[in-house]
């Protein structure tokens, strides 16, 4: 059942905010001893966020269509009362006394928060595979990542435990467990959903969005989240739209880039079938596909590990002396972020705007941009390398190629399911768009939604 589905049930009376509430909370016990997709779980208040909801439908209050909708968010994202963790030892008791703006605006939204979902420690990673709060595990693998950062909020969604989740992206953190996991996830355009109460990672690198069952949900959340914070110096003063793309939504007329370079290279061959096959499903549906020459991508990599061990280490630098608190991977990009000189931070960002520019150039001849979301599907948990294009890649390397030079860009991305693997599981499709375009890519994804690009429901649901 998606949102819109679930909103419509409760407003015609098959169901109720609080049979939805209570249906997920008994889910959770049944099954997160096994993901470990959640840290904290706040069922009293779920409980209570259901009945107002029920109560004030009833009373003629509609919020929209999240009202009474079982969510939850990732645990770096602060809300009032509830330990705000951001998978970390040095975090774990801290119980803020405010809200993130993007809790703010869900809950006024009417959404239902069942918990803070379980995360790579300080979002610093792939894996998920939590030394502190516990490994997360893939619905449709256990013994499988889900991905990471977000790794909760992708297991959470796949095993139909949430109706969506809020994650966020520093280097493909939202796209690449929605990849692994089955799942819709959307990375906003960097500003365009506040930041304002998530503990950061990268400065200039952080975007804040929703991992979904549908492409439409996604615009649900992003409808809700977006728009101007003056509590947040990066926050865009763009207007915001309905981002809810319309049933029926065509692809005729829409130019589809193709990229001869870069992002077709060193691929599981079941990956790039399963691509390929969702562009070919894009021509038939209207679309025009267009080959395009996409810039120094490597570059723009290697662009983007500079600035976000950089910008890691200075978030974290308060806390270093505190060794024994952090894990080891985490500790060791800690430690590798202090060594960089200040001159080449400073040249790294003089070139991201270089690239940028370049980027920004394709953009008059295509609406958007289509790639493989990750070149591989999800490894097994502890698999530091995966085989790709007949030689062995750094798995955590493997999995952000693809997807850390959008950050770097700043660009909306999309990751949509469109196949599995012959072991059964998840491949993901990306959708890259021009600055602030997030309607485009979203209507690019409904409408291959709607063509039959996607997934059956994962067996753990």
């Amino acid at each position: 059942m998606t949102i819109r589905e679930a909103a419509d049930a409760i407003r015609d009376k098959r169901v109720s905010p609080v049979e939805l509430a209570a249906a997920a909370i008994l889910r959770i016990g049944r099954l997160d001893s096994t993901l470990r997709a959640f840290i904290t779980v706040t069922a009293d208040y779920a409980m209570m966020r259901a009945r107002q909801a029920e109560t004030e439908l009833a009373g003629g209050r509609d919020r929209g269509p999240l009202h009474g909708i079982p969510i939850a968010v990732k645990d770096l994202f602060a809300m009032r009362g509830v330990r705000t963790t951001a998978g970390s030892r040095i975090f774990e008791n801290d119980v803020p006394d405010f809200d993130s703006t993007v809790v703010e605006r869900l809950e006024a939204a009417g959404a239902v928060i069942l918990g803070k979902l379980n995360m790579h420690e300080l979002a610093y990673g792939v894996t998920s595979a939590n030394p502190h709060f516990g490994i997360v595990r893939n619905p449709w693998n256990t013994e499988r990542s889900p991905g990471g950062s977000s790794g909760g909020s992708g297991a959470a969604v796949a095993a139909n435990i949430v109706f969506g989740a809020m994650g966020s992206d520093t280097g493909g953190s939202i796209r690449i467990p929605a990849s692994f996991c089955g799942t819709v996830g959307l990375k906003p355009t960097y500003g365009r959903v506040s930041r304002y109460g998530a503990m950061p990672l990268g400065y200039s690198l952080d975007h804040m969005g929703p991992l979904t069952r549908c492409v439409r949900d996604a615009g649900l959340f992003l409808n809700a989240i977006a728009g101007r914070d003056r509590r947040d110096d990066a926050s865009s003063r763009r207007p915001v739209i309905d981002f809810v793309p319309g049933d029926g939504c065509s692809l005729r007329g829409i130019r589809i880039g193709f990229p001869e370079n870069f992002y077709f290279e060193r691929l599981h061959p079941e990956v790039e079938s399963a691509v390929r096959g969702a562009i070919a499903r894009a021509e038939s549906l209207g679309a025009e596909i267009k080959p395009v020459r996409v810039p120094d991508i490597a570059a723009l990599n290697a662009v983007g590990q500079v600035i976000l061990l950089s910008e890691a280490s200075a978030v974290m630098e308060p806390y270093l002396e505190s060794r024994e608190l952090f894990g080891a991977d985490v500790l060791t990009r800690l430690d590798q972020g202090r060594l960089i000189p200040a001159t080449d931070y400073i040249n790294a960002q003089r070139i991201r705007r270089g690239l940028r520019v370049e980027f920004d150039k394709l953009w008059s001849g295509v609406d958007c941009i289509f790639t493989p979301a990750t070149p591989n599907t999800a490894p097994g948990i502890g698999e530091t390398t995966v085989n790709l294009g007949g030689r062995d890649e750094d798995a955590r390397l493997a999995a952000t190629r693809l997807a850390r030079g959008i950050n770097v860009l700043g660009l909306p991305a999309l990751s949509i399911p469109c196949g599995l693997s012959g072991s059964g599981l998840p491949i993901g499709l990306q959708i890259l768009g021009a600055a602030f375009d997030e309607a485009t890519i979203l209507r690019v994804g409904a409408a291959l939604e709607d063509g039959g690009v996607s997934i059956p429901p994962c067996p753990l649901s």
